[in-house]
């Protein structure tokens, strides 16, 4: 189950970051770890910060882009320590840990943590099914990023202990892929360019305000398949309506 879990960094800045984070999951029993575009190389102070957890970081996954790292996830929970000029779904790290353990055994899931000054843009946050926030003191509410990961992966970790103890699974929905989530954005913003409902030269928000929607909605797989069959028969009737 655990196995299913990745933690994803975006950016990071500090190699010693990545070695505390490989060292604070690996404590809590998960080994997946994706970089995305670190800003630094993994070196020997990656290496002395992760102690016994040196696995961790030598099996880590590299990629370029956020949409690589979580293309194949069936849930994507973006980690947010300040409000958004869009409320997205939210949870704390304790719903975290139960919806990841949850649906781990259907579809890989990805939880992401953000760069150490600015964390994750609006865009990557969007990219996710929803938001986790650690509620620290509002008076003091300084985590570094090591910190953030092993608050969470603790979370993952007692929900998938008590998961044990009660010896079954929880029964989840078979729902698409972000990629396919993100092929259906692009189905769906193409179509309503062409129907003029989004004026290409004043988009506004609309498609973040959707975007937005479709996650609160969380679409099946059936149910996917059924929205872009929609978008394609409107698109058919447009190609008819020019001939």
């Amino acid at each position: 189950m655990l196995d299913k879990i990745s933690v994803v960094l975006v950016g990071t800045s500090h190699p010693g970051n990545i070695g505390s984070a490989a060292r604070a999951m690996k404590v809590m029993g998960l080994t997946n770890l994706v970089l995305v575009d670190p800003a630094c190389e993994v070196d020997g102070k990656t290496y002395a910060l992760a102690a016994g957890a040196s696995d961790v970081v030598e099996n880590a996954r590299i990629v370029s882009t956020l949409d690589e790292a979580i293309a194949d996830c069936g849930l994507v929970i973006g980690s947010s320590a300040r409000s958004r000029t869009l409320e997205w779904p939210q949870l704390d790290p304790r719903e975290c840990g139960a919806k990841s353990i949850a649906e781990a055994g259907n579809h890989h899931v990805a939880i992401l943590f953000g760069r150490e000054r600015t964390g994750l843009t609006n865009e990557e946050l969007q990219r996710c099914h929803c938001h986790v926030y650690i509620p620290a003191n509002p008076e003091y509410s300084s985590l570094n990023l090591a910190m953030a990961v092993q608050t969470v992966c603790y979370e993952v970790r007692m929900a998938y202990l008590e998961q044990q103890k009660q010896g079954h699974s929880t029964v989840v929905e078979d729902y698409p892929r972000v990629d396919e989530l993100e092929m259906f954005y692009e189905h769906l913003e193409k179509v309503t360019r062409q129907t003029r409902f989004i004026n290409k030269n004043h988009p506004g928000m609309v498609m973040a305000k959707l975007r937005r929607l479709f996650t609160r909605a969380r679409p099946e797989q059936q149910e996917l398949n059924i929205l872009r069959g929609i978008l394609s028969s409107v698109e058919k009737s447009l190609e008819n309506q020019g001939k």
